[in-house]
């Protein structure tokens, strides 16, 4: 199996979805006490590590903007009414269980052994945390998580913007 290291905590890895996969699954946890409405603007907190995907970066960033700024708030340089950070990560493996080509004549690899046959998954997920900037206490935290194909890279581009959606209709939450 093989594991990357997490993203970066600013942001990155939305999760996306395949054909084979089902729907994008999101939790989200709430401070039921907040004034939702009192929040007008958000300033990003910025990425604690380099970004390892600049286009897939991009495009969970614009979309999370854009899903904002529908909702009636306002990206600021600094000092928005909210920190907005983000974590993320993926972890390749199988999708199910490699199995060994038995056919001699086809056999590969270092001493004859036989080829695994199985198709890699990416396991992803992406966790946003809304941070009220004058209580620095958290008010929502909502993550999405997804299996992706490494080999659909431009189609994890349309299929990252449809998580964050999903993320976000969640987004402020409705008492």
């Amino acid at each position: 199996m093989i594991k990357c290291r997490r993203l970066f905590v600013a942001l990155l890895m939305v999760v996306v979805v395949t054909p084979f996969s089902a729907a994008q699954k999101v939790k989200i946890g709430y401070d039921k006490s907040a004034d939702f409405s009192k929040y007008k603007t958000y300033t990003w907190s910025k990425p604690d590590h380099p970004v390892e995907r600049p286009q897939l970066f991009q495009t969970v960033v614009g979309t999370i903007d854009q899903d904002l700024q529908a909702k009636g708030l306002t990206r600021v340089p600094e000092n928005g009414d909210l920190n907005l950070s983000a974590s993320g990560g993926i972890d390749f493996g199988y999708n199910e269980r490699p199995t060994a080509t038995m056919d001699p004549v086809m056999w590969q690899g270092q001493y004859g052994a036989p080829v695994l046959e199985a198709s890699l998954i990416g396991k992803g997920t992406l966790t946003l945390h809304f941070v009220d900037r004058g209580s620095n206490k958290l008010v929502w935290q909502g993550t999405v998580m997804q299996n992706m194909d490494p080999e659909q890279k431009n189609q994890d581009l349309v299929l990252a913007e449809k998580a964050v959606d999903k993320l976000l209709k969640a987004f402020p939450p409705k008492h």
